[in-house]
């Protein structure tokens, strides 16, 4: 059985956005692609839910948030 069914894709769709709202303009394509990235290491690591996934979404934006800043 595949670990990225519909419903994981679509949680991660749905956790994808909501996480990056949390960034100006909604995150550029550097930062979502991130945040998409800890996504599928998660479902990778056999966390699937909604509630798992969006942990998981949030912890990267925090990262995002505090990672220095290049000049």
């Amino acid at each position: 059985m595949s670990e990225f069914t519909g419903e994981v894709q679509a949680n991660m769709g749905l956790v994808l956005d909501q996480v990056c709202a949390g960034l100006p303009n909604g995150g550029d394509h550097e930062s979502r692609r991130y945040v998409a990235e800890q996504l599928i290491q998660a479902v990778r690591a056999g966390k699937t839910t909604l509630g798992e996934l969006t942990s998981a979404g949030r912890r990267a934006v925090v990262y995002l948030k505090n990672a220095p800043k290049s000049a």
